[in-house]
């Protein structure tokens, strides 16, 4: 897919489905070559970029800088392949600067990294800390009489942080409509042992939760374009929270729902046969 072709504004899901097999190639190769993993949540995570990069934010990969640019926060720091990803398929640099990662002195790390890169918004490491982040650039933001919206993308074991209901008890207090709160809702952390959220420490009923307090709160499909695009859109007085109900390691069969594939890397037959099923 040729660059202009992926920059032009297209309403037709299966155009979005081509870009996120793009971004699930790119994740799968990086990590394959790099012995480095955290696949099964980028690979959750990717349907939910490639609709805010190329459906919802207001971003040009021409001005990186633009101040007037939406934000985007990846609390979920460890799933950085995908923004990475995401990045160089929307143009942000060049696909050919994604070969470094996991290489010695690379400024592509295995979490997000500040400004390493063109479209970089933010450091992430230890989980729960995105969003408390995603809140001061949305104060600062009204307060400087700006519109551009902040989007936050948390894990859902993030959620089990005190630090991530501190900053949504702030956030809906003080009506931060410029904030979106999205949760990658796979229901897998600690992939080493396949460990379910609800069964290291259970968060439901998450959106009854959201609401008390005081968040604009919708479920979608995770993988549905066009449900999540009319999440990510719908306007609110209040901050919004999109609970995206997504498949950990989506896209390749056999790390489909499966909670080792959070810190494994494929070997060479597993990655061939995940680029052939993604070709």
């Amino acid at each position: 897919m040729n660059q202009t072709a992926v920059q032009k504004e297209v309403k037709d899901p299966s155009y979005l489905a081509g870009v996120a097999k793009n971004i699930r190639r790119s994740i799968v190769d990086l990590i394959f070559h790099a012995k480095s993993s955290h696949i099964g949540c980028s690979l959750s995570a990717t349907d939910i970029l490639a609709t805010l990069y190329f459906e919802v934010m207001n971003v040009d990969p021409k001005r990186p800088e633009d101040p007037d640019r939406d934000r985007f926060v990846l609390s979920k720091g460890h799933s950085v392949t995908a923004l990475y990803s995401t990045l160089a398929e929307k143009g942000f640099f060049p696909k050919e600067a994604l070969k470094s990662y996991g290489a010695d002195g690379t400024p592509l790390a295995s979490h997000a990294n500040l400004k390493v890169l063109p479209g970089m918004e933010n450091t992430a490491g230890s989980g729960g800390h995105g969003l408390s982040l995603g809140v001061g650039m949305a104060v600062a933001m009204r307060t400087d009489g700006r519109k551009n919206r902040i989007f936050v993308l948390s894990g859902d074991g993030e959620l089990e942080e005190g630090s991530v209901w501190e900053a949504l008890l702030f956030a809906g207090h003080h009506k931060l409509s410029n904030l979106t709160f999205i949760i990658d809702r796979n229901h897998f952390q600690d992939g080493a042992d396949g460990q379910r959220t609800e069964n290291i420490l259970d968060i439901d009923p998450l959106d009854e939760k959201l609401r008390a307090f005081h968040l604009d709160v919708t479920t979608v499909d995770g993988h549905d374009y066009a449900a999540l695009k009319e999440a990510l859109t719908k306007a609110s007085d209040k901050p919004r929270a999109v609970i995206a109900m997504t498949i950990k390691g989506k896209g390749v069969s056999f790390m489909e729902g499966k909670g080792e594939w959070h810190g494994k890397c494929p070997d060479e037959a597993q990655y061939a046969q995940a680029m052939k099923e993604l070709s």
